[in-house]
């Protein structure tokens, strides 16, 4: 009986999962920074959403590529 001991992340499947967590903390510190009232500018509108939403995308990319 063949026993498969690997695990099912890699090296570079962690590194990329911590990038994206680091991203989207990134992103809601952004978010946090508007000054406008109730998050209305730039900032808690449109960039900070898109870098949360490329975390949670660097998030699922690293979930699915093939370990090392």
């Amino acid at each position: 009986m063949a026993e498969n001991n690997k695990l099912p992340f890699g090296k570079k499947n962690y590194r990329l999962m911590l990038a994206g967590i680091a991203i989207v903390i990134l992103g809601f510190i952004l978010m946090s920074l508007d000054t406008e009232p109730y998050g209305f500018g730039f900032l808690g509108l449109t960039l900070g959403p898109l870098v949360v939403l490329a975390g949670f995308v660097l998030e699922f990319f690293a979930i699915l590529s093939k370990p090392d």
